[in-house]
């Protein structure tokens, strides 16, 4: 990634999620926030939107050569950039508003050759980060990650992410069956299933049908620094399709050829 010092940009990206950090967590615990509905009938509350112009407004002042995608506003900054970050301000609104914890800040800044250079996810309610630099590893809460080494479905902890793509795609009934196969199946959904991959706490998550590049982007690095894989359901490393699947490694093809069809 030429010459940029990606140790700079990285404690850049944790400067970023302390900014909101502090802008986010008194809001969730004082539920100071009002809710309204995107056209896709998902939820969105003024602190998503004043989460991610805050850190807008930070990167374009403090990395003018940058582009900014963020989920609410969209592209800011110079858009003709080699270098964007990344941002959703509030990764899982539906339980921010209800008072579950299980939300974050992912920030990612991204080369234009579809190389993810620094991931940060940060989630405060629940007192957890987790972070990567390309070539430096991952880390969660500042201890090194590493993937499980399960190598059979029958042994593995799964999380499953249902949403009605799956459907559509006709395979529901795959997915299922993932589960049934699977020693252990959960539903942690979000950003918490693929850290809980890297932290080897879990061997395979299956994202929901309609992701986009503000969901995936940070996780992405952080699962393939802590030596797993993230993929599409298509075997594609890539945060630019709808869909996102990690593994410690060890199970991908198995559950991409069941999935990718």
């Amino acid at each position: 990634m030429g010459d940029t010092d990606l140790s700079n940009e990285l404690a850049f990206a944790l400067e970023l999620a302390d900014l909101a950090d502090a802008f986010t967590l008194p809001r969730f615990e004082q539920a100071d926030f009002s809710l309204g509905w995107k056209d896709d009938r998902t939820e969105v509350t003024e602190a998503d939107r004043g989460a991610e112009q805050l850190l807008a407004d930070h990167v374009l002042a403090n990395r003018p050569g940058h582009g900014f995608f963020g989920e609410e506003h969209g592209l800011q900054g110079d858009t003709d950039s080699p270098w964007r970050w990344i941002v959703d301000p509030i990764d899982g609104t539906s339980g921010f508003v209800r008072g579950i914890p299980v939300w974050a800040t992912s920030i990612a800044l991204t080369h234009q050759r579809d190389e993810v250079a620094v991931g940060v996810v940060s989630a405060p309610a629940m007192g957890r980060r987790w972070w990567a630099s390309h070539g430096d590893g991952a880390y969660a809460d500042g201890r090194r990650c590493r993937v499980s080494d399960v190598d059979e479905l029958a042994d593995a902890q799964v999380s499953v992410t249902f949403s009605s793509g799956w459907e559509q795609l006709g395979l529901t009934g795959e997915l299922v069956a993932v589960l049934q196969e699977a020693r252990r199946a959960r539903g942690f959904g979000d950003f918490w299933q693929h850290c809980l991959v890297a932290e080897g706490a879990l061997d395979l998550a299956i994202d929901a049908i309609g992701v986009a590049p503000y969901d995936i982007a940070a996780v992405r690095l952080i699962v393939d620094e802590a030596g797993g894989r993230f993929t599409d359901r298509h075997g594609n490393s890539t945060h630019h399709d709808p869909s996102g699947i990690s593994t410690n490694g060890l199970l991908h093809d198995r559950v991409i050829t069941r999935l990718g069809r």
